[in-house]
C-alpha cells in the first residue's frame, strides 16, 4: 500500500503523472456488473410509480393517501444514507450491501403483494431503506476497488446505469401498469435474485474488525436522530406543499422551518463532537473543492430529475404523444447520457483534470436547458433531439466526475462519510428537481390560465392539476380553439421551467470557479478493498490481503 498523502498539503494538480493500470480479475468485473444492475434497479424504483400511481390508487382505493405512497420511498431512501455510511466504517461494505439488497427485495415483495394502502406504504418505506443503502454502497464499493485516478472511469459506468433507471422509470412504470401494476415491484425480485449470489460469493472486501462495545460507542446516535428528524421535516414540507396543502399553510411552513433549524443544529452538534465520531465530520466540508463539488452534485441531480420529468410533459401535453412514444422521443437524451458518462470517466482517468470537465459540463447543460425555451408546438424532431443531446453531454460530463473531485481533497479515512453525504445530496437534489419546477410550472400556468376561454376547462386545470392532466387524453378531446389555448398555456408554463433550470445550471458553473486543482492519487490507499488472496504468515496470526488494483 502506498504512503498516504495529505490532500490538504498538495499543490496544483499533477497532470503529467501517468496512472498505473493493472489487470482486473474476473471477480472485479462480476462485482462491477452486479453494481450496475442493482444500481439501475434501485434508481428505477424511485421513479417507476410516477405514471403508474393512478392505476395503483384506483386498484387499492388509496384516495388522498397517494402523496404518502409516492413520497415514503424518497423519505426513507434519503434520510438513511449518512447513518448507513457510518455503519460501513464499522462493519465494512460487504454485509451492509447484502442486507440492503435483501431489504430492498423484501420491500418490493410487500409492495407488490399489497392489498391496502397501509401495506403499500410499509412496503415502499422498506424499499426506500434498501434503495438508500444500495445507492450509497454502489459508489462506496467502486471507490474501495480502484484508486482515485481510475474512479471516474468506473463511476461513469455505474452511475450512468443509475441515471438511466431514474429516467426510464416513469415509462416502464406506465407500460407495466397497463398490464399489471404489481409488476412495478415484482420486477425487482428476479434482479435481486441474480445480484445477491454475486455479492455473497465475489464481494469479499476486507475491513477492520471492531468489538461490539466499539460498535455502540462509534455510532453517532444523537447526530443521526437529529439529522433524520430534521430532513424528514423538510421533505414533508417540500413534497406536501402545493399538492395536499397550500405553501402558505402552517402545515407546510412549520415542518420546513423546524427542519431547517434542526439541520443547522445538527451541523452545530457535529462540529461540537468533531473530535469524536460524528456521522458527518465537518472536515468533509473543510475545503473549497469538496464544498463546491457537494453543491455541484446537488444541482446536477436536481437538473437531471427536472429534465426527466418535464421533457415528457412537453411531449405528452404539447405534442399529444402517448406515454410509450414520449419514452421513445426521449431516447436521444438517454442514449447520449450513458456513453457520455463513461467517456467522461475515461477522460478523467487519463488526464486527472476534473475542473475542465465540470466547467464544460455545466456550460453545455446550461446552454441546452436555455435552448429548450425555443421548443414550440411544431418543432422538428431533429431540433428537439439535438437539444436533448447538448443537455445530455453536459450532464454526462458532470455526474461521474464530482465524487472523485470531492474525495481528491480528503483523506481516505473520510471516503465513507463523504460518499454518504454525496449520496444524500444526490437524493435530496432529486426531491428538489420535482418540487422547484412544479412550483414554477403551476404558478405560471395559473397566472396564464385567463387565456383559456372555457371557464370549466380553466378550473379543471388550475391549482396544480395541469401537470396531472399532461398525460391524460382529456386535453386532446377539447374543442379545437380551446385546445389550442390550453396548449399555448402549457408551452409558456414549461418555458418558465427551462428558464429556472438555466439559472440553477449557471450557479453550478460558478461553483466550478471555487474548485482547486488537486492531484488524483494513482494508488489505492484504503483499509477496504477486494480480497483476492489469503495466506497466513509463519506464526499463523496475521492475514496478508492483496487489494484489487494494488501493484
Amino acid at each position: 500500500m502506498a504512503t498516504p498523502v495529505d490532500p490538504s498539503k498538495q499543490g496544483h494538480e499533477n497532470v503529467t503523472e501517468t496512472p498505473v493500470s493493472t489487470p482486473k480479475s474476473t471477480s472485479f468485473w462480476l462485482v462491477i456488473a452486479s453494481l450496475c444492475l442493482i444500481g439501475f434497479t434501485a434508481s428505477l424504483d424511485g421513479s417507476i410509480i410516477a405514471i403508474a400511481l393512478p392505476h395503483i390508487s384506483s386498484a387499492l382505493d388509496i384516495g388522498d393517501k397517494y402523496v404518502e405512497v409516492a413520497n415514503c420511498f424518497v423519505f426513507a431512501q434519503t434520510v438513511a444514507q449518512p447513518a448507513i455510511a457510518q455503519l460501513c466504517n464499522i462493519f465494512g461494505r460487504r454485509w451492509p450491501m447484502i442486507i440492503s439488497i435483501f431489504v430492498f427485495a423484501l420491500g418490493s415483495g410487500v409492495a407488490g403483494g399489497a392489498k391496502n394502502v397501509a401495506t403499500m406504504i410499509a412496503g415502499r418505506t422498506v424499499q426506500g431503506l434498501g434503495s438508500g443503502g444500495i445507492m450509497l454502497l454502489v459508489e462506496l464499493i467502486v471507490c474501495d476497488l480502484v484508486p482515485q485516478r481510475e474512479r471516474g472511469q468506473y463511476l461513469g459506468i455505474v452511475l450512468s446505469f443509475a441515471a438511466l433507471g431514474s429516467i426510464v422509470g416513469p415509462i416502464i412504470g406506465g407500460a407495466l401498469a397497463t398490464r399489471d401494476w404489481k409488476w412495478c415491484f415484482f420486477i425487482n425480485l428476479p434482479i435481486c435474485a441474480v445480484v445477491l449470489p454475486v455479492q455473497i460469493f465475489f464481494l469479499r472486501i476486507k475491513h477492520i474488525s471492531v468489538p461490539l462495545r466499539g460498535v455502540i460507542t462509534q455510532v453517532d446516535w444523537t447526530g443521526n436522530v437529529i439529522f433524520i428528524g430534521s430532513i424528514i421535516g423538510i421533505l414533508i414540507g417540500l413534497t406536501f406543499g402545493g399538492t395536499v396543502y397550500s405553501w402558505s399553510s402552517w402545515r407546510i411552513i412549520v415542518p420546513i422551518v423546524v427542519g431547517c433549524v434542526g439541520w443547522a443544529s445538527f451541523h452545530a452538534y457535529e462540529y461540537y463532537i468533531r473530535n469524536g465520531s460524528p456521522c458527518i465530520p465537518p472536515r468533509v466540508f473543510g475545503n473549497r473543492t469538496s464544498a463546491a463539488a457537494f453543491y455541484m452534485v446537488f444541482i446536477a441531480s436536481m437538473l437531471l430529475q427536472l429534465t426527466a420529468f418535464y421533457f415528457p410533459v412537453y411531449f405528452l401535453a404539447v405534442r399529444g404523444t402517448s406515454i410509450i412514444q414520449a419514452g421513445v422521443d426521449f431516447l436521444p437524451f438517454m442514449l447520449v447520457l450513458i456513453p457520455g458518462s463513461a467517456v467522461a470517466g475515461v477522460i478523467l482517468s487519463k488526464t486527472g483534470r476534473y475542473r475542465r470537465l465540470h466547467a464544460l459540463g455545466f456550460a453545455l447543460s446550461t446552454l441546452g436547458l436555455g435552448l429548450n425555451t425555443l421548443l414550440g408546438r411544431d418543432t422538428y424532431a431533429g431540433v428537439w433531439a439535438i437539444l436533448q443531446i447538448v443537455d445530455a453531454l453536459g450532464k454526462g460530463l458532470v455526474l461521474p466526475t464530482t465524487l472523485p473531485a470531492i474525495l481528491a481533497s480528503l483523506p481516505e479515512k473520510d471516503v465513507a462519510a463523504a460518499t454518504g453525504m454525496y449520496s444524500f445530496l444526490r437524493s435530496f437534489g432529486y426531491v428538489w428537481g420535482i418540487t422547484v419546477p412544479s412550483i414554477m410550472f403551476n404558478n405560471r400556468f395559473d397566472q396564464l390560465s385567463y387565456q383559456i376561454s372555457d371557464s370549466q376547462v380553466r378550473d379543471s386545470l388550475a391549482g396544480g392539476r395541469a401537470y396531472q392532466f399532461a398525460s391524460d387524453p382529456y386535453i386532446h378531446t377539447l374543442e379545437p380553439h380551446v385546445q389550442s389555448e390550453v396548449l399555448d398555456v402549457y408551452l409558456q408554463a414549461i418555458k418558465v421551467v427551462w428558464y429556472g433550470a438555466m439559472a440553477f445550471g449557471a450557479t453550478g458553473l460558478i461553483a466550478v470557479a471555487f474548485e482547486k486543482r488537486v492531484a488524483l492519487r494513482t494508488e489505492l490507499e484504503t483499509d477496504y478493498g477486494l480480497q483476492e488472496k489469503q495466506k497466513e504468515d509463519n506464526h499463523g496470526s496475521e492475514i496478508a490481503l492483496r487489494e484489487e488494483g494494488s501493484p
